[in-house]
């Protein structure tokens, strides 16, 4: 994809921050020091958009959210949610830096998108507890129901 395009994708829907100058995987372009930038407030935007299927066609946004669906990488966000709890969503690392981007679907309630960027965990696996306890508390928070007494 053309990163004018993307860009411009990205800015229409909101995610207004969002700098792609590059593919993913160019390492010659990563070389050269031509990174990616984002926010975590610009990927909720994406992913809010695609959850609410406003991101493109009907067709294209749900072949986005199966897409998503089938990640297989789940140590992050998914590990914080029960088993059988559908979460598409978008993992990203780079030296040092681990990130997980999801649009989570709990039952018996409309979906919610969470974002964690992570910078500084020298090893994966730290950056990925982090991350799922993080979508835990999120997940207790978003489904809670109120005792019968509040």
């Amino acid at each position: 994809l053309d990163p004018a395009r993307v860009n411009a994708t990205a800015h229409a829907l909101g995610a207004d921050s969002i700098v792609v100058l590059r593919g993913v995987e160019d390492g010659k372009a990563y070389r050269k020091g031509l990174n990616n930038t984002t926010t975590a407030r610009d990927l909720a935007r994406l992913l809010d958009a695609i959850a609410r299927g406003k991101a493109a066609s009907a067709g294209q946004t749900r072949a986005m959210l199966d897409h998503l669906l089938a990640q297989e990488f789940n140590d992050g966000i998914p590990a914080g949610v029960p088993p059988g709890v559908k979460v598409a969503h978008k993992t990203g690392e780079i030296t040092a830096l681990a990130h997980d981007a999801a649009i989570v679907f709990p039952p018996g309630r409309g979906p919610y998108v969470l974002v964690v960027l992570t910078v500084g965990f020298p090893e994966r696996p730290e950056a990925d507890r982090l991350i799922a306890d993080l979508s835990r508390i999120v997940y207790r928070w978003a489904t809670r129901r109120p005792e019968p007494h509040e």
